[in-house]
């Protein structure tokens, strides 16, 4: 159960990791694209405005994807695009309503699926941020712009990172202890037989020094005993003397 525990544990953190990493990159990335994360040609991007509802809402989160040949564009595309909304360089998402093609450029009518009228400015190419993937984070937009913020990077990323490599930290530390425990272990048993070996080994030879002193006085007595046999009778003069 413990081992199940701990290869949870770290399929969590690994994945918190991972994810910490990936909104690092797209709060750096933003920044150094006009606002628009980029990772391997993808951008998550924060949608702002029901006007593409029900196809996608306010703070959803959905997907583009940057386009190699806008000609490839067909009508019913949703795309993003740069465009001037109430006097300010804007990112918009809109569907394509009707394509314009001339000899040199292209640009693209377009209109929000909620909208009752197509947008007064045309997409041009030089605006053209990606094409909508399909993909939408439904209401991960709010999350992922404190995520942006000082504040909600170090409490989301920064300190779960900082935790995570002190977790790891603990565990080799653990795993080194561990590792040396073993050697010391053995040499203590070693040490231990060694000691019983010498304390045995003792013991016998105090038993056979016992045994043999025994030996050699029973021995004594029974020289003694035969001595007194085998001398003389004393005469009974020289008893009286």
């Amino acid at each position: 159960m413990k081992k199940v525990l701990k290869v949870v544990i770290n399929i969590l953190l690994w994945a918190l990791l991972i994810f910490a990493f990936l909104v690092t990159l797209i709060v750096f990335t933003s920044d150094r694209n006009n606002g628009v994360p980029k990772f391997l040609g993808f951008s998550p991007l924060t949608v702002r405005t029901g006007s593409m509802s029900p196809t996608f809402e306010e703070d959803d989160i959905i997907i583009v994807k940057e386009i190699d040949d806008l000609y490839k564009l067909e009508e019913g595309d949703v795309i993003t695009f740069y465009t001037i909304i109430e006097g300010k360089r804007q990112l918009n998402t809109h569907r394509i309503k009707e394509i314009v093609k001339t000899e040199s450029d292209i640009s693209f009518i377009t209109k929000g699926d909620f909208n009752s009228r197509e947008d007064d400015l045309h997409a041009y190419s030089s605006d053209i941020v990606g094409k909508w993937t399909g993909v939408r984070l439904k209401s991960w937009g709010k999350a992922m712009d404190f995520l942006q913020t000082k504040k909600g990077f170090f409490i989301c990323i920064l300190l779960p990172m900082i935790l995570f490599f002190l977790f790891e930290l603990y565990k080799f530390i653990v795993a080194l202890v561990a590792y040396k425990k073993p050697e010391k272990v053995e040499l203590d048993e070693e040490e231990i037989k060694r000691k019983a070996i010498e304390e045995y080994l003792a013991a016998q030879k105090a038993a056979s020094g016992e045994t043999d002193g025994a030996k050699q006085t029973e021995e004594e007595k029974t020289k003694n005993a035969e001595a007194k046999e085998d001398a003389p009778e004393a005469s009974p003069e020289e008893k009286e003397e």
